[in-house]
């Protein structure tokens, strides 16, 4: 596959799952499986994401697993320093896991402004909701940019139940509204499939900063794989297209 040349502008991270094992599915495909079958995600097509972007300066793999550290070479990507095992268990905070990358580099000789999260648990972001996080990242001077999904009105806050001694309750105080219309559209983070966040807020100590702005993507493209069920709709969505990612329409978020 030919990918764009990246321009040197922003570093990204694309961290591997950490206590899963890699094992190749055909066709050039990889998935995480964890050792409780739990989890799986494809690689390959977050590795496209980022080397595909017009806007990355390098391609960084955080991994501590030897084999998928091989993998990520293999798919292009750079991996020029280990993660520490004691930032790979499955309660690791994402925070000290970028700030240790941005260390690393560091000591390399390489300092950017930004980094783009790309976790493998959503394979069907692509190079062109990347990039338009960064876009976005410029243009509003932010701290951050996330891809966030619209919140289906059913799960809505306003829909929301709480169950009380057998009975349900509006978990919100106020009226009860129950017309799709007169719901107030809501968001939530999509994984997050995407995270653009600069240097400069990682090392206060935040992920997203006082100023985090919204990428929305469509429900189509937000598959975040928790579990064997969502791979197998993101394998039927990718099937769906042809095998290759639905065309994104990622946008910022627009107020009502």
């Amino acid at each position: 596959m030919n990918w764009p040349n990246p321009l040197p502008t922003i570093d990204t991270v694309a961290p591997g799952t950490p206590g899963h094992f890699l094992y190749n599915t055909g066709n050039g495909q990889f998935r995480l499986v964890g050792a409780n079958a739990q989890a799986t995600c494809v690689v390959t097509y977050t590795a496209a994401a980022a080397l595909g972007s017009r806007r990355l300066a390098r391609t960084v793999l955080s991994t501590d697993d030897p084999e998928i550290a091989a993998a990520g070479r293999a798919l292009g990507l750079d991996v020029p320093f280990m993660r520490p095992s004691g930032l790979a268990g499955d309660d690791t905070p994402m925070l000290p896991v970028l700030v240790h990358a941005i260390e690393e580099m560091s000591r390399a000789g390489f300092v950017p402004d930004a980094v783009v999260l790309l976790q493998p648990t959503s394979p069907l972001r692509t190079s062109a909701h990347v990039d338009a996080a960064l876009s976005l990242l410029d243009s509003s001077g932010a701290d951050s940019v996330v891809s966030v999904v619209e919140v289906p009105h059913q799960f809505s806050p306003v829909s929301v139940m709480a169950l009380e001694d057998g009975r349900l309750r509006p978990f919100l105080p106020g009226p009860v509204l129950t017309r799709r219309q007169d719901k107030p559209r809501t968001f939530a983070r999509n994984g997050p499939a995407v995270l653009a966040v600069r240097v400069a807020t990682l090392t206060r100590g935040s992920l997203y900063g006082d100023d985090c702005r919204a990428l929305l993507m469509d429900a189509d493209v937000s598959v975040d794989i928790d579990g064997p069920a969502d791979f197998d709709y993101a394998e039927f969505l990718l099937s769906r297209a042809g095998q290759s990612a639905p065309a994104p329409s990622a946008a910022p978020v627009r107020e009502p």
